[in-house]
């Protein structure tokens, strides 16, 4: 009771006007150098290319401070690693953020945050799109706007972007017009998928496998579908319905494969897995999406830009689209066309889906007509350099 008394406090319009006039004040102050705060997914993960940059200066440039922005519910999230972690819109917070030479954050800030003169503020966004994004988006099903609101919040947010980190020239284009992006990007490939390079063989597969519990004994199915724009309880917080039978997986595919279910860090559903222990993992908490895919035989998912990341290592992909028409024509719309381009077969059912995995198992060696042209299109800079690259164009 008391907790909840405190969030609702912390949450009130009074506490808001406060550390907004506070951040606004603390901000007039001069600059501290070689200060960095780190955000990643809302201040709910220590992941994604946020942390690749950190890990990469903290081992090459020790003479920056650097601190991460945390969501006060995922605070466990950041224990035992060593790191310097600040409650999000906490006093010290507003502080350090305020006076911080250096933003890095993969999602957008809240818009009543001002950037510092002195400050500036890396986006290294998180995924090649395949969706419309923002102002390129016909019509917007989020709870708490509307389309014209959307993309003009959007757009003030991205007016304080000095860097945007794309990753590869196809995202260029589209994030500039989208976002409505007018100063420096950088085409340098995604620091997160370095590790997809670096780390791609049996020794550190296997010691992956060790640490997250996984059978070394099992092929292994990551399925990561995206969120649904207007399938939601209320503001920020979307539902996911599982369209995918798992008794039926379970029945014809048990004893050769195990299912890590790893969901979009916006769907704030609780899926019911009992009764599926030991065949499906629910890994949509595990901090590092790239290390799942390093240990996972194949992938699936629907509209989630999972795929283009998963593409560098050239692994069957199977594209579970049981919704697509409403998706495509209604919700989102896409860049291009999915359905001829996708480097994967599109399925409708779980019948569907099994029937592919059976064939990828009795075909293991075959490649899917689209794979080379995708990875050449959307795959060519990650070749385990992309932090390095954009170390070296901001930091030094």
């Amino acid at each position: 009771m008391i907790k909840e008394k405190l969030i609702k406090i912390r949450r009130s319009k009074l506490v808001h006007n406060v550390l907004k006039g506070l951040f606004k004040f603390t901000s007039k102050f001069p600059t501290k150098k070689n200060v960095i705060i780190f955000e990643s997914f809302l201040g709910k993960q220590y992941s994604d290319s946020p942390k690749a940059i950190y890990l990469y200066l903290k081992e090459h440039y020790p003479q920056y401070k650097m601190y991460w922005s945390v969501d006060r519910g995922m605070k466990q999230q950041f224990h035992g690693k060593g790191i310097l972690a600040v409650p999000r819109f906490g006093f010290k917070w507003i502080m350090l953020m305020s006076r911080a030479e250096y933003w890095v954050s993969n999602s957008r800030l809240p818009l009543w945050i001002p950037k510092p003169k002195g400050t500036t503020y890396i986006q290294t966004w998180h995924g090649t799109p395949l969706k419309r994004l923002a102002v390129d988006m016909d019509e917007v099903h989020m709870p708490g706007t509307d389309t014209e609101k959307y993309k003009k919040n959007f757009v003030s947010e991205s007016a304080k972007w000095d860097y945007l980190i794309s990753p590869n020239r196809y995202s260029t284009e589209i994030f500039k017009r989208a976002f409505q992006f007018n100063k420096i990007v950088i085409e340098s490939g995604y620091p997160r998928n370095d590790i997809l390079v670096n780390a791609n063989n049996e020794t550190s597969i296997q010691l992956i496998k060790e640490q997250a519990n996984i059978p070394m004994d099992k092929k292994v199915i990551l399925y990561a579908p995206t969120w649904r724009d207007n399938d939601y309880h209320a503001i920020g917080k979307y539902k996911f319905s599982l369209k995918m039978d798992l008794a039926q997986m379970k029945e014809e595919l048990g004893d050769e494969y195990v299912i890590l279910l790893r969901l979009h860090y916006l769907v704030a559903e609780n899926l019911q897995l009992n009764g599926y222990e030991g065949f499906v993992h629910n890994v949509s908490n595990y901090e590092d999406i790239n290390k799942l895919y390093l240990i996972s035989d194949i992938l699936i998912t629907d509209y989630s830009s999972v795929f283009f990341d998963y593409g560098i290592l050239k692994r069957p992909m199977i594209f579970f689209t049981y919704d697509i028409e409403e998706y495509r024509d209604q919700l989102r719309g896409f860049y291009f066309d999915f359905e001829n381009e996708a480097p994967g077969p599109l399925v409708y059912s779980t019948e569907e889906v099994i029937k592919e995995l059976k064939n990828i198992s009795a075909n293991p060696n075959e490649t899917h007509k689209n794979m080379q042209k995708f990875h050449e299109k959307f795959c060519y800079l990650e070749d385990g350099n992309a932090t390095k690259r954009v170390v070296e164009n901001i930091f030094l």
